[in-house]
């Protein structure tokens, strides 16, 4: 027997990444002419995600996963305090 919780959460779906052979089954079924409605049917995925994918896909060739922008993956903060000139004191005279 499932608790409730277990059943909410399934009806209520989780946020996970797709698996590169979903995303190569939705542009093999946009490239055979089908719908984005009926893509979204057959494979039990929403439409905007498969709206997403197949714009990305028509936008970069690609549907992996980008690393950040940035320096070699550093955060704005990292990338700038590296930056940083070194201060400079007083002179006497």
């Amino acid at each position: 027997m499932q608790t409730a919780s277990t059943n909410i959460c399934e009806r209520m779906g989780h946020s996970q990444e797709l698996s590169e052979f979903k995303h190569g089954t939705m542009i093999g079924c946009h490239l055979c002419n089908k719908s984005i409605r009926d893509i979204s049917w057959l494979l039990n995925i929403p439409r905007s995600t498969v709206r997403g994918i197949i714009t990305k896909w028509k936008q970069l060739g690609t549907t992996t996963t980008q690393p950040p922008s940035g320096e070699g993956g550093q955060t704005h903060a990292e990338a700038h305090s590296a930056q940083k000139l070194p201060t400079v004191g007083r002179v006497n005279s």
